[in-house]
């Protein structure tokens, strides 16, 4: 081994050992290499294998997944209907429930002249007529509900507003729409049809 100072030899050159570059390797020498491991063979399942099954957990993951049936749609409601199966279905109808309904809407109708009197009486005549009606009579009896209540607070509320001269076109206004709502009902009742929507604000 050279001294300090002294110049190297080859010989004394350990940087390849180290992974430095030597001048062997500069020279032109190649390093040498073992041979490369040749990789395994993968093991691959016969054809005729059945797959395993499933876990328990991705099975649940996969009846999650699916998507849910669609609901049924409902059947739409005939278009039309004969005034003979109407009036089929009225004869059906007990007929002191058919006076009631009517003479409820006779009440409605003399609202305006009796200044409220008649309507308070319907009122109270309608009032619990709801249990055990058919759903022809439960839709007019809805509606006259519907218009008394309705009635009685908009009087209310046209009294106040006398005060501030608005009251006389409210009242106006109340009594031509309670009076429209009685004869369409009157109407409705005597061609067998029920009211469409009972809780509407229009006729």
């Amino acid at each position: 081994m050279a001294e300090p100072g002294e110049p190297r030899t080859p010989e004394d050159d350990f940087d390849d050992q180290i992974g430095f570059c030597s001048p062997r390797s500069v020279e032109g020498q190649s390093v040498e290499r073992g041979p490369e491991p040749a990789p395994e063979p993968v093991a691959r399942p016969p054809l005729d294998a059945d797959p395993a099954p499933p876990a328990q957990g991705s099975r649940m993951k996969d009846v999650m997944a699916e998507p849910e049936p669609p609901e049924p749609e409902p059947e739409p409601a005939p278009a039309f209907v004969s005034r003979a199966e109407r009036r089929r279905a009225l004869d059906e109808e007990p007929k002191d429930r058919l006076t009631w309904a009517l003479t409820i809407y006779a009440l409605i109708l003399f609202a305006v002249p009796t200044l409220g009197f008649s309507a308070i009486l319907g009122l109270l005549a309608v009032t619990g007529r709801t249990v055990n009606a058919s759903p022809f009579l439960l839709s007019h009896y809805v509606y006259q509900q519907r218009t008394l209540w309705t009635a009685a607070i908009a009087a209310l509320v046209g009294l106040i507003l006398i005060v501030v001269n608005l009251g006389i076109f409210v009242l106006f206004l109340l009594a031509v729409w309670t009076i429209a709502r009685g004869a369409a009902g009157i109407w409705r009742l005597k061609n067998a049809r029920p009211i469409s929507n009972p809780r509407t604000w229009f006729f």
